[in-house]
C-alpha cells in the first residue's frame, strides 16, 4: 500500500498484517509482535504515547528471570551487580572498570553532573534537548549556555565549542545523540575532533539512549573514545529497546579514571536485584531488539503516512518517537488527544506548536492516524 494513500483507503480494522512492512518486519510473523499483556495502555484505557516506552513489553527471558529471581529478592544484590558488570563487559568488549551503573540513564546523568560541579562550572547544551541534565545541575552553581539546533535540527557543534571555550572552569558539554525530542542524529566526526583537542576540564556527556534504533550510516557510537579519553562519558539505558523503563537500569561507559571520579557519587547496592537479572537476560535476547526495531518502523510509517496526507510537517527520526507539527496550541491539543484516548508528549520549548509522539503498536498508531483525520475535519490541526 502506498504510504500517502493509506488514509484514503480507510484505516478501520487495519492491523499489522495489512501494512507495508520493512524488510526486517517481514521476517517476523505479525502475531510475534503481540505483547503477553497490554503494557501500552494505562489503567484508564488511555494509550500512552508520551514517554518513548517500548510497547512490546519485557523480553520473555527477562520476565522469567524476574520471576525466578524473586527467591533472592530478600538479599542485597552484590552478586547480581557482578553478573550485570560481567554481561555488559562481554556485550561491549570492555573491561569492568570502564562501567558504572545507575537507576536508569537519568541517574547516570545526575551523578556525572555532580562529579563535575565546581566553581565557575558551565553547562553547554542544545535547545531543545532532553531536560534532565539541565534540571540536575540546578542545585549547583553552573552557568547554563543553550545553543539552538541547526536548521537541519542537529547539534551546532561549532557554536557549542565556541561557547564552551569562553569559560575557565569545569565545563560539561551535553550531547543527546539521537536527540530527544527532535529524533535526529548529529554526525560524530566534529564532536570527535573537539574531544581530542579539549582538556580534561571539559566533560563530554554523550547520551545514547536511542542508539539501537539508528540506521543512519553517518551515526557512530562514542564508546570507542572512552578507552583513551578521560573526558568522555557515554550514557545508555535498558529503558527503551529492552522495555525496562519501570524497573530502572542504566549504565555509564567511561575511562577507568573517570569511573573512579564518579564512584563517590554513585549508590551502593546498585542495581536492584530484579532489574539486574532482567538486564542480564535481556542482553541475550537479540530477537527482542529486532522485533522492537521492526514494530517501531512499521508504526512510524503509519504515522508519517498520515502526516504526509494531512500536510503536517515532521522531523526525520532515528528513534522510537516523532516530532510533528500540530498547528494549534499544545495544551489544547494534548487535552483533546486525552479525550480521544491518547496521552501524547509534553512541551519542548521553543517548539510549542509541535508534538513529540512516541510510537506504540501499529494498531494503536492506525487509530491515532484516524484521530488526526478527525481533528482535521474539526479544524483542530
Amino acid at each position: 500500500m502506498e504510504r500517502r494513500s493509506f488514509l484514503r483507503t480507510g484505516l478501520a480494522g487495519v492491523g499489522v498484517a495489512g501494512l507495508t512492512a520493512t524488510p526486517l518486519a517481514a521476517t517476523v510473523a505479525p502475531r510475534a509482535f503481540a505483547p503477553i499483556f497490554n503494557p501500552r495502555a494505562s489503567a484508564d484505557g488511555v494509550v500512552k504515547l508520551s514517554s518513548n516506552e517500548n510497547p512490546l513489553g519485557l523480553s520473555p527471558a527477562a520476565r522469567d528471570a524476574i520471576v525466578n529471581g524473586l527467591d533472592e529478592a530478600n538479599r542485597y544484590p552484590g552478586n547480581t551487580g557482578d553478573a550485570v558488570y560481567t554481561a555488559l563487559s562481554d556485550f561491549l568488549g570492555l573491561s569492568r572498570d570502564h562501567l558504572f551503573l545507575g537507576a536508569g540513564s537519568t541517574e547516570i546523568l545526575r551523578v556525572s553532573v555532580q562529579a563535575w560541579a565546581g566553581p565557575g562550572a558551565r553547562l553547554v547544551y542544545a535547545q531543545p534537548t532532553f531536560e534532565d541534565v539541565p534540571s540536575y545541575s540546578r542545585p549547583f552553581p553552573f552557568e547554563h549556555v543553550t545553543v539552538p539546533l541547526t536548521d537541519d535540527h542537529e547539534h551546532d557543534i561549532g557554536r557549542m565549542r565556541s561557547e564552551a571555550e569562553k569559560g575557565s572552569g569545569p565545563t560539561i558539554v551535553y550531547v543527546c545523540n539521537p536527540n530527544n525530542p527532535t529524533g535526529g542524529i548529529t554526525p560524530v566526526a566534529p564532536i570527535e575532533s573537539w574531544m581530542k583537542e579539549a582538556g580534561e576540564q571539559t566533560l563530554f556527556l554523550i547520551d545514547e539512549a536511542y542508539f539501537e534504533f539508528v540506521d543512519d550510516p553517518r551515526y557512530r557510537t562514542a564508546i570507542p573514545f572512552v578507552k583513551d579519553m578521560p573526558n568522555v562519558i557515554v550514557v545508555r539505558t535498558f529503558s527503551k529497546i529492552y522495555a525496562m523503563a519501570g524497573i530502572r537500569l542504566g549504565y555509564g561507559v567511561a575511562h577507568p579514571s573517570t569511573v573512579r571520579r564518579i564512584a563517590p557519587f554513585t549508590t551502593r547496592n546498585n542495581p536492584n536485584h530484579l532489574a539486574g537479572v532482567a538486564a542480564v537476560a535481556s542482553l541475550t535476547d537479540s530477537e527482542l531488539v529486532g522485533r522492537s526495531v521492526a514494530v517501531n518502523a512499521e508504526a512510524r510509517d503509519l504515522v508519517t503516512g498520515a502526516l504526509d496526507d494531512l500536510g503536517l510537517e515532521y522531523l526525520p527520526s532515528q528513534t522510537n518517537f516523532i516530532m510533528h507539527q500540530i498547528r494549534s496550541e499544545l495544551l489544547t491539543y494534548n487535552n483533546r488527544m486525552m479525550d480521544a484516548g491518547f496521552s501524547v508528549g509534553r512541551p519542548f520549548p521553543p517548539m510549542l506548536d509541535w508534538s513529540r509522539l512516541s510510537m506504540g503498536m501499529p494498531e494503536d498508531m492506525a487509530r491515532f492516524a484516524e484521530t488526526l483525520m478527525d481533528f482535521r475535519k474539526k479544524d483542530w490541526i
